[in-house]
């Protein structure tokens, strides 16, 4: 006879989540209940205190008025069954609630016993308070116990909720970061490489919007866009390039009006806030140095978690650094002109990471190697060229004192440089067992002045001809 087929566990309710201390077995099942486990149930009204209090011995009273009729308190009788009352008080709600049902019983012995007051029994009811004094104390201590015991059970079970809900969430987060992931397998640089070789390829303009639509579509998650040539500020409806189900462009598009006007990126809240409809998602224009408007970039769709702010400047930055690299030439000739030694390349990279600083506030780092006669005498500089990341770009500038090293970094800020200055001296001292000062090499490290880089290529070249 086969097994029968366990439920399958849905997404809802995680097997990780569920309870796993000893008493969630019995969850669902209700267990007896008995008279002795009501006594241990504590009312925490004081009406209900206080009935307890009256009603007990007025029960033990009555009982033994039924059973006894000629000593209902038990005085006489070989046990004082009528103490049984305070006894119980004491022990459920300590100290003066047993003395509160004691007083009953001594009102209820008067009561019986009111013509025949010097029969009083002391030694009966000073026995019965010592009792129920004890008893109380035992009771009050250790309700303080179980007091603190259940105020470090509920900490510990708030405890172990919250960290059931932060792993929860933590698992959740690793799904959701697996599926971005698979999704876009490429990183920021390997997007920037790819468009630096595009830009650097002969392919007309058709051909490069196409390019950068599929680059979009995988690393921004773009599933249906188009890009449309603006001239003269007027946009033409004819896409230039398309991605997905695409058509012609409303001209009368609240976001497209305001993409012109603003010269930035802008999405469909924006609309919504201006209680305005719109047929995009986001529309985002390509400028070229000047400012003008290129072209513009049309979103028709794309998944819900991907419209959010970092995706939304992702785009933008690789719109910007796409357009940059369409004018290589014209970015790098106020560089040239000043410093004629700095390769092209560098001066165009310098410029369009300041570009895109500006319009994005992502930074970029220069870490500057001084290398000293003896460090160039080793060929130093040389082998340091091999440490060359894919994006980063070089500047040598040689003199009869020393050699500069200019690693410009994009994407880069001070724990980049931090991070490339110890790979330098752990090369150094698996290489020859000397530090960088020892080898004759002096690091500087320099942000990119996003509105002039070429004061910080001037001072590259002032620490070079110092």
């Amino acid at each position: 006879m086969q097994d029968a087929p366990k439920p399958p566990v849905t997404p809802a309710e995680p097997s990780y989540v569920a309870d796993t201390r000893p008493h969630a077995a019995l969850a669902g099942k209700h267990l007896p209940t008995h008279l002795l486990g009501k006594l241990t149930q504590l009312h925490k009204r004081p009406a209900v205190t206080a009935g307890e209090t009256l009603l007990l011995p007025l029960i033990a009273i009555a009982l033994g008025r039924f059973w006894s009729p000629q000593d209902p308190l038990w005085t006489q009788a070989p046990f004082p069954w009528s103490w049984l009352a305070p006894v119980i008080l004491a022990l459920r709600y300590g100290p003066l609630a047993g003395l509160g049902g004691a007083s009953v019983l001594l009102l209820g012995w008067l009561a019986f016993h009111f013509e025949t007051l010097d029969q009083f029994p002391q030694v009966h009811f000073l026995g019965g308070l010592i009792l129920v004094m004890i008893v109380g104390e035992f009771s009050s201590l250790w309700q303080a116990r179980a007091r603190r015991s259940e105020t470090l059970q509920m900490y510990l079970d708030q405890r172990l909720e919250h960290l059931v809900r932060q792993h929860y969430l933590l698992r959740l987060s690793h799904d959701r970061l697996e599926q971005e992931l698979i999704g876009r397998p490429m990183s920021m640089r390997d997007a920037l490489a790819a468009l630096q070789t595009l830009s650097s390829e002969k392919t007309n303009g058709e051909q490069g919007a196409q390019a950068l639509l599929r680059l979009l579509a995988q690393y921004c998650q773009l599933e249906s866009a188009a890009i449309y040539p603006v001239r003269d500020d007027e946009p033409e409806s004819a896409p230039l390039a398309g991605l997905g189900s695409h058509a012609t462009l409303e001209l009368q598009d609240p976001l497209v009006q305001q993409a012109l006007e603003t010269r930035r990126l802008c999405h469909i809240s924006q609309a919504l806030a201006a209680q305005q409809s719109s047929a995009y998602l986001a529309v985002a224009p390509l400028l070229d140095l000047a400012g003008e408007v290129y072209g513009l970039l049309a979103v028709t769709e794309m998944p819900f978690f991907a419209l959010q702010t970092e995706n939304l400047q992702t785009i933008n930055l690789l719109l910007g650094y796409y357009t940059d690299g369409l004018s290589m030439q014209t970015l790098a000739r106020p560089i040239v002109e000043q410093l004629p030694d700095c390769p092209v390349p560098f001066a165009f990279e310098a410029q369009r990471l300041a570009h895109m600083h500006q319009s994005t506030q992502v930074s970029s780092i220069v870490v500057a190697l001084e290398c000293l006669p003896r460090a160039v005498e080793q060929d130093v500089p040389a082998q340091i060229h091999r440490f060359k990341r894919e994006l980063d770009e070089i500047w040598e500038i040689s003199t009869p004192q020393r050699t500069v090293l200019a690693i410009l970094m994009p994407l880069g800020n001070a724990a980049t440089a931090e991070g490339y200055i110890a790979r330098l001296e752990a090369w150094l001292q698996q290489k020859s067992g000397q530090t960088p000062a020892q080898a004759g090499i002096f690091p500087h490290v320099l942000s990119l002045d996003a509105l002039s880089p070429l004061n910080t290529l001037q001072r590259l070249h002032a620490l070079a001809h110092a």
